[in-house]
């Protein structure tokens, strides 16, 4: 299927959009294109969205916000890539059902929010290593979760509702779940 390959790199494309953006912080199609990815794609095909957002990462860093680039900072999120694909995988590769989409739209935002604050409070300087600390570097990525939660119910009712409202549509068309390939 194409379309995954087609939402990775819109997912990416989105993450350039949205950079002197402050009001769309972290609306990107990112975490609904990997869930989507993981779902309707192999395991052993994961390897290149991940290339591709790793590379983004970079490029993101080095030119978009001029920081040096520190791979080690980075390993958190890219695992989190992931993980992300691999929930698509168990959550939605064999059956496509509204609350199995619901779960994936709060589940892949949900699970970075929280490892990705973590990996800031933790590894970085930016807080303090006190429960303060650990509280204020969530607080201030509440805008960020909220977007990512937003944009991934947005492209994961798309991607999935869709197509099922089209097959709905046309009587033609046999009711069946589709099938990896």
């Amino acid at each position: 299927m194409i379309f995954a390959y087609l939402l990775v790199l819109i997912a990416v494309a989105s993450r350039y959009l949205v950079v002197s953006h402050v009001a769309l912080l972290n609306f990107t199609a990112v975490t609904g294109g990997l869930i989507y990815f993981g779902a309707r794609r192999p395991w052993r095909e994961m390897l290149a969205p991940l290339a591709i957002l790793m590379l983004s990462d970079f490029i993101l860093t080095t030119y978009a916000y001029h920081y040096a680039f520190h791979w080690q900072g980075y390993v958190t999120t890219w695992a989190w890539y992931v993980a992300a694909m691999v929930l698509g995988l168990l959550l939605l590769s064999a059956k496509v059902t509204v609350p199995r989409v619901a779960a994936g739209a709060v589940l892949g935002p949900t699970s970075f929010f929280v490892v990705s604050n973590y990996g800031v409070w933790a590894a970085s300087g930016m807080y303090p290593h006190t429960l303060a600390g650990f509280w204020a570097c969530y607080a201030a990525a509440i805008p960020f979760y909220r977007n990512d939660l937003a944009a991934t119910t947005i492209v994961l009712t798309a991607a999935f509702g869709v197509p099922a409202l089209v097959r709905r549509l046309n009587p033609a068309q046999p009711q069946t779940v589709l099938a990896r390939k």
